[in-house]
């Protein structure tokens, strides 16, 4: 049975499915990442709803987007129901204790949970093109605009400062193209159509201030508990590029942010990707090695990674095999794919010989799952043939009352509730135009004059390019976030070749 160093899992059976021993997740392998795959229906959720139990009760804060809503119920009691006591009693679960988590509900678009916000800048060109679903070309242009920014000391904030700076760009497309290489304003309108279509399907609710403290989904209760953040994604899984981008940008923002720990006895943050087959449908190689370099170095900043998906093809080789901890439910095999599947999931099991592992994967009964956990010395355990533990939360989603109730007592209460729009890209260009306005009418002038560019008034203006009014939460332009990145990753020598943006995204001081 579990103990303050593991995890319990469930119970392996023997081959006349007799009782053979408890199946646990040692903690100190927490950090080395994991996958839950298995067809619908199968009982991935489960399993991913007892691994963040036990996660928590160990005090490590846990991240996971629910689906379907069905996830919710962690926040609840359980209550002895016929089919749960009879499982604990299968897995010898003694005595079977109900329990209510520590949930904090987010949602991107502010209706199930607080609302969760990043920056233009924080997201960064490379995941912006991968959202947007941008050209070659168009992606070259989104990294020309980070360069302005960066340069002119704009901060990208909301869409409405990237939509600003692309029209400023498009009016200075001569110019730009002589410094940069080819800027053409029919790509650049591409690009503001792209955002337009982008804000009709909510992403401008993800997009802004107050963006998401990392250190509000790594809270412990006063009790010891990690707090579990729970992401309602039913409606955001309507936009799955866009889900699949916030979940890579979080995940690059634990990597910049959090600093090497090395090996601890227990995880930092535990991170749960479901749906994880998002993270790399269309995915372009670039995207897809950076991930790979995320989820290898990640492990040493105390981070573990679970991917939940229903086929182990959905992941990429060089990702599979960063995956210590497996927990395979069942898989059908009708289709030449899915019996690849099938083959490739037993592969990459430590065989057992009292059975065959892919004749198994086929005929796993609901909640029932093939488990293998590093052992000692981080060596992967034999496979077994395992049934899951009940959960001691609900089973089921919450009520809308409930929720609303936990979300009024949440520790973040008010923090994110209210969008702040201070000056930025948007404010500033506009302020530009005016002064260059002002200017072209007292001189007599004709011609448009390209601030920056020689005819604006050389001396620095409140809230102006060289000089942006002190930010309340502390947060930087490209440069200086590059500066800080580095010192912060004085310590390796790795670590200081790639923190800088290595999904795109920008390291920020705190």
């Amino acid at each position: 049975m579990a103990d303050d160093t593991s995890i319990f899992i469930g119970a392996s059976r023997k081959p006349d499915d007799s009782y053979q021993r408890a199946e646990n997740l040692l903690l100190q392998y927490g950090n080395r990442h994991g996958l839950v795959t298995g067809a619908t229906g199968t009982g991935k959720t489960v399993s991913l709803q007892i691994l963040a139990e036990g996660f928590s009760n160990a005090g490590v804060p846990v991240f996971c987007a629910d689906i379907k809503g069905d996830l919710s119920g962690i926040a609840m009691m359980g209550t002895a129901q016929d089919f749960l006591v009879k499982r604990a009693e299968q897995v010898k679960l003694d005595p079977y204790d109900f329990q209510e988590f520590p949930v904090i509900f987010w949602d991107l678009f502010g209706e199930q949970g607080h609302p969760i916000r990043a920056t233009i800048s924080e997201m960064g060109p490379l995941l912006l093109s991968r959202l947007m679903n941008l050209t070659d070309a168009q992606e070259g242009i989104m990294n020309i605009a980070f360069r302005i920014a960066d340069e002119e000391g704009l901060l990208l904030l909301d869409m409405k400062d990237l939509q600003a700076l692309l029209a400023n760009i498009a009016e200075r497309a001569e110019e730009i193209s002589a410094r940069y290489g080819n800027v053409t304003k029919p790509s650049v309108g591409a690009i503001q159509r792209t955002l337009l279509v982008l804000e009709q399907q909510g992403a401008a609710n993800f997009f802004g201030e107050p963006a998401l403290r990392i250190a509000d989904i790594m809270r412990t209760t006063r009790d010891g508990r990690g707090a579990i953040s729970v992401l309602a994604a039913d409606k955001l899984m309507m936009n799955p590029r866009l889900y699949a981008t916030f979940l890579l940008w979080l995940m690059s923002e634990l990597f910049e942010e959090l600093p090497e720990v090395g090996d601890p006895d227990k995880p930092k943050l535990v991170f749960f990707f479901d749906e994880a087959h998002l993270l790399f449908d269309e995915a372009p190689k670039v995207l897809i090695d950076r991930v790979e370099q995320v989820v290898r170095l990640i492990r040493s900043k105390g981070v573990g990674v679970y991917f939940v998906t229903q086929n182990p093809l959905d992941i990429p080789e060089k990702v599979l095999a960063q995956l210590g901890n497996r927990v395979q439910h069942a898989l059908r095999a009708y289709t030449p794919r899915e019996q690849q599947a099938v083959r490739t999931a037993a592969e990459t099991f430590r065989p057992n010989p009292d059975f065959d592992c892919a004749t198994a994967i086929t005929q796993l009964a609901t909640g029932e799952a093939l488990v293998s956990t590093l052992e000692a010395k981080g060596i992967p355990s034999m496979v077994q043939r395992t049934l899951i533990r009940p959960p001691s939360s609900r089973l089921g989603p919450i009520t809308p009352a409930e929720r609303q109730k936990l979300i009024g007592e949440s520790p973040v209460t008010g923090q994110y509730d209210q969008v702040i729009d201070r000056e930025s890209a948007f404010e500033m260009l506009q302020k530009k135009a005016k002064e260059a306005q002002a200017q072209q009418a007292g001189t007599g002038g004709s011609r448009w004059t390209i601030p920056g560019f020689g005819n604006d008034d050389p001396a620095p203006q409140s809230g102006g390019r060289r000089a942006p009014a002190p930010r309340p939460s502390n947060r930087q332009t490209v440069a200086e976030a590059a500066i800080k990145s580095v010192v912060r990753s004085v310590g390796s020598s790795v670590g200081r070749a790639i923190v800088r943006g290595i999904l795109g995204s920008l390291s920020r001081g705190r």
